[in-house]
């Protein structure tokens, strides 16, 4: 009887595919914010140049603090791009809830930060108003809040003026609270003899907070996914409509936040402001790499593009034009950043 002879594993086979590395250059380029940065190098550049006062440390506080005025919405309106739709109502939403915690102050007495959560509440009805009707009636979000722009454009300027007589509210310096508010959301603080406003730490918070939920966690994925195929998102269990809910009540949030910085910064609201500025928070998310199709984008993306608008703002001013030509670079930098971009991603996805 023969004795069993122990054999060795065989090793495993020397030829199994090995899959290659994905070259660097296609990894930077499928980063939706590469084509803004690269604009903002440029226009920096430009500006630099041709603007001796816009190479100080002042002015570069003033261009931060009007990015931040654009910035902070346009985070919140990036993520909801990402998700497939469009809020055309936050321009006059900001001044909606700066009226609304104001009025409510004055009028009634209130300590004001009583006003502002009051106005919170009522922003958020409105951005969960927005989002119920997208998503139970299918009619698309330009539509919706376009009839919400109309309406909420209307009753800031009919309530102001019923309630005080004009197109403003009071001033609210000497009431309760205001001091404590305005520290939170309008202050100011000296860095190397430049002044910074807290506008622009609170801004840079939205946008690490807005990355942070798009690429470390579910909601992040399921934003991406309910923007790029909405039908097949909801196949796999994806709460579609939860999510597009969310969105529009965190751009409202977030126009909230800026209207209570517009009220404590200067006391007093003008109930015309924001018309137009609704557009100025697509075209930061645009250019900073935000699909109109939905699916694609970053915040990150969207606070260049807010960048690159506040360059162009202070910019013209410190060069000494004509400001009347601001309309035209923006139109110019919103086409040049929608070619750019369909380029970049076409080209990115060519070279997978």
């Amino acid at each position: 009887m023969s004795t069993p002879v122990a054999t060795q594993p065989s090793p495993p086979p020397t030829d199994a595919p090995v899959r290659p590395k994905k070259p660097f250059l296609s990894t930077l380029l499928a980063r939706p914010e590469v084509g803004s940065l690269a604009a903002a190098i440029v226009i920096f550049g430009f500006f630099f140049a041709l603007a001796d006062p816009f190479r100080t440390l002042p002015a570069l506080s003033t261009v931060l603090y009007a990015s931040s005025s654009i910035g902070i919405v346009a985070t919140g309106v990036a993520l909801l791009m990402i998700g497939g739709e469009f809020d055309l109502s936050a321009g006059v939403s900001v001044v909606t809830g700066a009226l609304t915690a104001s009025l409510l102050s004055y009028n009634l007495n209130l300590n004001l930060w009583v006003g502002a959560l009051v106005s919170l509440v009522v922003m958020l009805a409105i951005g969960f108003f927005n989002g119920y009707l997208v998503v139970k009636t299918g009619i698309p979000s330009f539509l919706i809040t376009l009839a919400t722009f109309f309406m909420l454009q209307g009753i800031n300027l009919g309530v102001t003026k019923a309630v005080t007589g004009t197109v403003a509210t009071q001033n609210v310096s000497d009431m309760d609270g205001f001091q404590s508010a305005k520290a939170v959301f309008a202050s100011e603080f000296s860095l190397g003899g430049v002044t910074i406003r807290a506008t622009v730490l609170w801004w840079l918070f939205f946008v690490l907070l807005a990355t942070w939920i798009l690429l470390r966690t579910r909601i992040g994925n399921w934003i991406f996914a309910s923007g790029g195929n909405a039908a097949s998102a909801r196949a796999v269990g994806v709460p579609v409509n939860k999510v597009k809910i969310g969105l529009f009540m965190g751009v409202a949030f977030l126009a909230w936040f800026y209207g209570m910085h517009t009220l404590f910064a200067f006391n007093t609201v003008q109930s015309g402001q924001g018309v137009g500025n609704e557009f100025l928070y697509i075209i930061a998310a645009v250019v900073g790499g935000c699909l109109l199709t939905g699916g694609y984008g970053s915040a990150i993306g969207a606070a260049i593009g807010a960048f690159i608008f506040g360059m162009t703002t202070q910019g013209i001013v410190y060069a000494g034009w004509d400001p009347s030509w601001f309309r035209f670079f923006l139109g110019a930098m919103l086409l040049l950043a929608v070619m750019l971009n369909l380029y970049v991603k076409k080209y990115a996805l060519s070279r997978r």
